[in-house]
């Protein structure tokens, strides 16, 4: 597959991404309290859906690291808000397999294998650690956000997975310049803003 079609799977899944960020804080704004549309979820999905195909198609392991974590959870939290039984049967059992089906499809076509995701050339196996404590640490706000989320039985944003998110984004820019990936690094220099502007509406909103 041409370069430009793989950037422009990565681009449209950060637009989403950033699209989500940019609804949560308007929404946020203008209530002045932190708060979590049932469409941040709906295009968190859909979103890592495209970023996890961009990790495949680039062999970035840590990408496809980050978003096969943070998938399930976007999916719990959509049942949590009632929204994901009212998807289509067809559609809900896709999207439950479907990074199941993408392995064991490139496995079975020699295409996929762990030596060539931790040996790739273009990534310094240093890079390519702290890519991956990176996405590591920007997934763990999600696992965060669920068992609080499970805990109090509704889907919220706590201050704690503001936090793991800007320190994990920042984490990830650093990734991103020495990658030279115009994706993670459009992505994520819009989505520290927006993190770092919901921890001052927590704070303002606890006081």
């Amino acid at each position: 597959m041409s370069s430009w079609l793989i950037y422009s799977v990565g681009f449209f899944a950060q637009l989403l991404f950033s699209g989500r960020l940019i609804l949560q804080w308007i929404i946020s704004e203008k209530n002045k309290k932190v708060l979590t549309p049932s469409l941040f979820w709906k295009l968190s999905l859909i979103a890592s859906f495209l970023l996890f195909v961009y990790g495949y198609l680039r062999e970035d392991f840590a990408i496809m690291m980050g978003q096969a974590l943070t998938y399930f959870i976007y999916i719990r939290n959509l049942q949590l808000q009632g929204e994901w039984q009212k998807a289509p049967k067809l559609l809900r059992l896709f999207l439950w397999i479907f990074p199941i089906l993408l392995v064991i499809y490139s496995y079975n076509n020699n295409s996929y294998d762990l030596d060539k995701l931790f040996r790739n050339d273009a990534i310094p196996l240093e890079l390519l650690i702290w890519g991956s404590v990176a996405q590591l640490i920007f997934t763990l706000r999600f696992i965060y956000q669920w068992i609080y989320s499970e805990k109090n039985k509704e889907s919220t944003l706590p201050f704690g997975f503001w936090m793991l998110s800007l320190t994990g984004s920042i984490m990830i820019l650093i990734y991103a310049v020495y990658r030279k990936d115009p994706v993670l690094l459009a992505g994520h220099i819009m989505g520290s803003v927006i993190y770092f502007r919901n921890i001052l509406l927590l704070k303002k909103q606890h006081t």
